[in-house]
């Protein structure tokens, strides 16, 4: 009996010694990274390694392009502003496409913008630029529903007179009524519970892909698919999302605008009319459905993320703070309505908000990508069908493009003569074929929002407290730990 377990044991080993070779052999196909292990890959690295800068370390130890292994499912890192630039731009359509996961699949089954691929990713991304335009993208018409959620917010910050608050809800409230002027024609109470529900359920949805389980139902999709946990309630909140949306175009087609549409729903539904003998067509109500929960997911968190660290900088940086009030009170006085075109005449305030995007990037990492063929970079080879992470964090915080890339400093964006510059390496939405579709939303977003809001109020530290911590939380988003500030009144603004 002991030789045949002794027999057993000594096929066992052999078996995986086997396996790992296998495993070691596969792996020289692609750039160098961690050790790879059976059935897990390079989980084991990731979960005792993960922080914010996780990529950036591990791009320290195996170079600027390596790989990491989610299970049998290789991932390619590429790191650093040259690498990501030979990605995004100057190989864009070598890397047009998004990774087709098990987990992906569920999720979005190749409908809307964000994760979609192919004919139906060329179409609604085409019909979603140029909508936004219709609509009012650097117009008057977007400008003026951000202004109007701006002084909402104002108002709601200055009822508190100087006591201690958490802005962060507050401020998701105001940047997600600002997309559902845009989806649907109309803002939402903040006290309507739907509402609500749907910003908690965006924010679960938008932090789930960093999870443990999420690993796990991308490794072990066979097996996740009849277990309970997370990876489940991941797709019934992305479901009620969708059902949301499904409500207001329910909504839309009872009272349907064919010849005077006034929000996105109505220049779909438009369209659809347009549309419905092109057997090409991709215009149906499930891509419109997601299409919404793809503003919401791209639209909210970012934006609200951003100007909850801008705030908090605000308040540990009360020298910056004043210099801005005092650039707007000096160019504008206190009377003036300002627009994004204003931005122009404030160079200083243009460079704190770049500067709280590079220095504080609101996410782990860009959007993974897809190589449609092989392709060699700096004499690597990515193979077709490999998803590829721009590491776009490593790229706001490169050395060699930064002066002092780990410090919040806004002389990065000022030349010596105090004008604002423009940075080749300043790329938090991406470049290329896939550069974030909002882009330009979140730019007007952020510049009003900040403006309006340091006009209106000074942002100081509670009693008591010397500096907000700076330290994030972190999971596919990297937003600030909870913190309170006391807003207080500008006597003259």
């Amino acid at each position: 009996m002991l030789r045949l377990w002794t027999l057993l044991v000594a096929v066992l080993m052999f078996l995986l010694i086997l396996h790992f070779l296998k495993l070691s052999q596969s792996c020289k196909a692609y750039p160098p990274g961690p050790l790879r292990l059976p059935f897990i890959g390079n989980v084991w690295k990731i979960g005792s390694t993960f922080s914010q800068d996780m990529l950036i370390k591990l791009a320290k130890q195996y170079g600027n392009i390596y790989s990491l292994w989610l299970g049998s499912m290789p991932v390619v890192v590429v790191s650093g502003f040259e690498g990501v630039k030979e990605v995004l731009i100057k190989h864009s359509e070598d890397f047009v496409d998004r990774p087709v996961s098990p987990v992906i699949t569920l999720l979005v089954k190749n409908k809307g913008i964000i994760l979609s691929n192919g004919h139906n990713w060329k179409q609604q991304r085409k019909f979603g630029l140029v909508t936004m335009r219709k609509l009012g993208l650097g117009k008057k018409g977007v400008e003026h529903q951000i202004q109007e959620e701006a002084h909402e917010l104002v108002e709601i910050l200055a009822r508190a007179k100087g006591q201690p608050l958490d802005p962060s809800l507050h401020i998701k409230n105001s940047v997600s009524n600002v997309v559902s002027a845009l989806a649907f024609g109309h803002r939402f109470s903040v006290d309507d519970k739907e509402f609500i529900m749907l910003i908690d359920i965006i924010d679960k949805l938008i932090n789930y892909p960093g999870t443990f389980f999420n690993y796990l139902a991308e490794i072990f999709p066979q097996v996740m698919q009849y277990l309970p946990g997370p990876h489940k309630k991941m797709l019934a909140n992305a479901e009620i999302a969708r059902s949301f949306a499904r409500k207001e175009i329910e909504k839309h087609k009872e009272y349907q605008a064919m010849h005077d549409p006034q929000d996105f729903i109505d220049f779909y539904l438009l369209q659809m009319e347009k549309s419905k003998n092109d057997l090409s067509s991709t215009y149906n109500e499930e891509n419109l459905a997601q299409d919404i929960f793809d503003f919401f997911i791209a639209g909210t968190e970012t934006s609200a993320t951003a100007l909850q660290w801008a705030l908090l900088l605000m308040a540990n940086h009360p020298d910056i703070q004043q210099k801005v009030q005092k650039e707007m009170d000096d160019v504008f006085g206190s009377s003036h309505l300002l627009s994004y075109q204003d931005r122009k005449r404030l160079p200083y305030t243009s460079a704190v908000i770049h500067e709280t995007l590079r220095a504080h990037y609101v996410l782990l990492a860009g959007i993974h990508r897809q190589s449609v063929k092989d392709v060699n970079i700096f004499g690597l080879l990515i193979p077709k069908g490999t998803a590829v992470v721009p590491d776009l964090r490593s790229v706001l915080l490169d050395p060699k493009q930064w002066e002092t890339p780990q410090k919040f400093n806004p002389n990065h964006f000022l030349d010596k003569d105090g004008n604002f510059v423009e940075r080749e390496a300043f790329l938090p939405f991406g470049a290329g074929a896939r550069v974030c579709l909002g882009k330009e939303l979140a730019n007007i977003e952020l510049f009003i929002f900040f403006t309006s809001l340091l006009r209106a109020l000074t942002f100081q530290l509670q009693e008591g407290v010397k500096e907000l911590s700076k330290e994030p939380i972190v999971a596919t988003s990297v937003r600030p730990r909870p913190y309170k500030l006391c807003a207080i009144p500008r006597c003259h603004a």
